[in-house]
């Protein structure tokens, strides 16, 4: 075990007590990473393989982004862009599949030996004296406090949907995720949205026999579309078989309907199934319990880009956080290399 954790039956979010810690026995607290995603098994890597040890937190399972895509997505990346930590990431085919990337970011975790903590959200993070204090809660356990040297935030935008703020949101046939299109065959469903998640869920749906009519407030569909994804698209929508609004948005959902208002007025829609494929919000409230700054209109916590240290020293941030409201700017492919850099700042830190 990478940090020696003492387990406290309180389930306040901090908890009264001696801690026993990793530096008690060999001389080092570990890092905490927040985020079992490819760029936080990426940075967790990177730092053990400095020789300092490591844990990992995630609130759900390794790879859990990945496994909220819908099921039979295949990604736009080729296998090399995705893999991590130097493994090699064997495929036969061009694209890696969802259930392919899933078994390769598992076989990292086993590779390396890391110690990831599924299913134990953090709860709280603050710093005493020269050291962190996490605390995390397993699914259904007590309060679990680690004492850190440093701590890797690279959480993502799993789990923070874009919201509407429309009445009926939070209904049961309503979902900010899509896993596959069985669910609606003849049924009615309205498919919110106009990037690629909105673009390759109202084709699933269509092929597995859904009514499918697709809204979105601009007059056309965003420019990141895949170009293999898009031309399939346009001619069902010519064929008449995909309905599309264009500048239109919900306004209102009911059970049975949607409530728009667009170019022509308002209007009133069947739907038994909507799917608002809206996108992500990075979610930074934890950054800003440590003192990290973010920047109100970007979204980008503070940080230096050649370390991805943020303003709060011992503080760092990987993956897509790094790219704030632009979910666009910062991928695996990308993300992957803050490891790296992480990994040599603590390095550097601790040989000086």
């Amino acid at each position: 075990m990478s940090g020696r954790v003492k387990r406290k039956a309180a389930p306040a979010a901090r908890v009264a007590g001696k801690i026993v810690n990793v530096a008690e026995r060999d001389g080092q607290l570990p890092v905490v990473v927040i985020g079992a995603g490819p760029c936080g098994l990426a940075a967790a890597v990177a730092i053990q393989q400095q020789g300092i040890p490591v844990v990992v937190f995630d609130r759900g399972a390794v790879a859990s982004s990945v496994a909220s895509y819908p099921v039979y997505m295949t990604f736009f990346s080729t296998a090399d862009k995705i893999a991590i930590a130097g493994m090699p990431f064997p495929l036969a085919t061009d694209k890696p599949t969802r259930r392919e990337a899933l078994a390769y970011y598992r076989q990292v975790v086993s590779h390396f030996r890391l110690d990831v903590r599924q299913y134990e959200p953090v709860v709280a993070v603050w710093r005493r004296k020269h050291e962190f204090v996490v605390h995390s809660r397993p699914l259904g356990g007590d309060v679990v406090e680690t004492s850190a040297r440093a701590i890797v935030v690279a959480s993502g935008y799993s789990g923070s949907p874009n919201l509407l703020g429309v009445p009926g949101e939070e209904l049961p046939h309503v979902s900010h995720l899509y896993r596959e299109g069985h669910e609606a065959f003849q049924r009615e469903a309205i498919v919110v949205g106009g990037g690629n998640s909105a673009a390759e869920s109202a084709l699933d749906l269509w092929r597995h026999g859904a009514r499918v009519t697709l809204v979105h407030f601009g007059p056309n569909f965003d420019k990141n579309i895949k170009p293999w994804v898009l031309p399939d698209l346009q001619n069902r929508m010519t064929d008449g078989l995909i309905k599309v609004r264009w500048n239109t948005r919900v306004t209102a959902i009911e059970s049975g309907r949607v409530h728009l208002e667009g170019k022509d007025g308002p209007g009133i829609l069947p739907a038994q199934h909507v799917y608002l494929m809206t996108g992500f919000a990075p979610s930074t409230e934890l950054l800003a319990s440590l003192g990290v700054s973010v920047n109100a209109l970007t979204g980008v916590p503070s940080h230096e880009a050649a370390s991805m240290e943020t303003n709060v020293p011992g503080v760092f941030i990987a993956g897509v956080l790094a790219s704030g409201f632009d979910a666009n700017k910062v991928f695996i492919e990308n993300g992957r290399g803050h490891g790296g850099v992480i990994a040599r700042a603590l390095g550097d830190e601790g040989s000086g």
